[in-house]
């Protein structure tokens, strides 16, 4: 069965991200297309890029870059939360990234942005991110703006009219997802010959 993580991009203390999360989370579980699990990058306590080589030698030093990779591994395609902070996705997220490589290739992903354009500008860097990192990343995405989707900016009561939007991305998400599931066996016959 496909697997799709719902990755929380963001670490701070009082986040709106999780509350998103886990709207975005408690709809997938309504869904039959496809597994979905909740991935906090804040529970894996990544330090600041600490790996002597980079990441597209696949050569991980460290116990907590290992567990991590594994669990972006474990997975066929991803919903990236995010906010933005200063017209981008938060650091925390950048970071979590770009501790593997491998492990992002030949996979799908959606968006659910949060801030006060719909972490619209976060998303386009993220898209780029996602090329480099061999994603296809859908079309959809879903835009909540602090000031209508938040009471006081800080607790989630998100409009009716998103429903429509996150329905849209996950078809695309699972539909390019079970797409790339050709490309992916094709690269891990390669590794393996």
């Amino acid at each position: 069965m496909t697997r799709i993580a719902i990755i929380v991009g963001s670490t701070r203390p009082g986040r709106n991200g999780t509350a998103v999360a886990e709207w975005v989370h408690a709809y997938a579980k309504t869904r039959t297309d496809a597994e979905y699990e909740l991935v906090d990058i804040e529970q894996f306590h990544l330090p600041l890029l600490d790996e002597p080589v980079p990441a597209s030698m696949g050569l991980y030093s460290k116990d907590h870059t290992k567990t991590w990779a594994a669990t972006v591994a474990s997975f066929d395609g991803f919903v990236f939360v995010t906010p933005e902070y200063n017209h981008s996705p938060s650091g925390a997220l950048k970071n979590a990234i770009d501790f593997v490589y491998g492990e992002w290739n030949n996979k799908a992903a959606g968006f659910v942005g949060y801030g006060s354009v719909g972490a619209v500008r976060a998303v386009e860097q993220l898209r780029l991110i996602a090329s480099e990192l061999q994603v296809a990343t859908v079309r959809a995405q879903v835009a909540l703006n602090l000031a209508t989707d938040f009471e006081n900016y800080s607790v989630f009561t998100p409009g009716d009219h998103h429903q429509a939007n996150l329905t849209t991305l996950f078809d695309q998400l699972v539909a390019w997802t079970q797409a790339l599931e050709g490309v992916r066996a094709d690269a891990q016959d390669a590794v393996a010959a």
